[in-house]
């Protein structure tokens, strides 16, 4: 393990899957803080409910750029309930974990995709209970 990243984590960030702009998305978000420099931007391509395809865009460090590619491949096929329902904690497990400094780079993932699904709802009038998009902000991302 390359100073204490998984396998999962370097091959996620040595060939991250799902990078890119989409520009016929059907929700966008982006989240982030430039502060400290972890930014990031998904596209949500849905139909009927499904996320047919996903793309993303980010600055950060490694653990940044593995959590969004992973995540990204959590959602990638799945209707739309499940991906609001997928947990900073459920991209860290996927990967085998990340130094504890690190985790909030997948807070970040997490963040972004319910932004993006917020924007969709939006764009397309679906209800939506405000409580499932509350912000957590990015102030924990900066105290490392």
């Amino acid at each position: 393990m390359a100073m204490g990243y998984s396998e999962k984590v370097m091959d996620h960030f040595q060939n991250p899957r799902n990078v890119g702009k989409m520009d016929d998305a059907d929700g966008v978000g982006e989240v982030g803080n430039a502060k400290c420099g972890d930014i990031m931007k998904i596209y949500l391509k849905i139909n009927d409910g499904i996320i047919e395809d996903v793309k993303f865009n980010t600055f950060g460090c490694a653990s940044a750029i593995a959590t969004r590619s992973m995540a990204t491949e959590l959602i990638k096929g799945k209707p739309v309930d499940e991906a609001l329902a997928l947990t900073n904690q459920a991209v860290v497990e996927a990967l085998d974990g990340l130094p504890a400094v690190k985790i909030h780079c997948s807070v970040l993932a997490e963040e972004a995709i319910k932004a993006a699904i917020k924007d969709y709802y939006d764009k397309n009038g679906i209800a939506y209970d405000a409580d499932l998009f509350k912000e957590s902000g990015c102030e924990h991302c900066c105290h490392n």
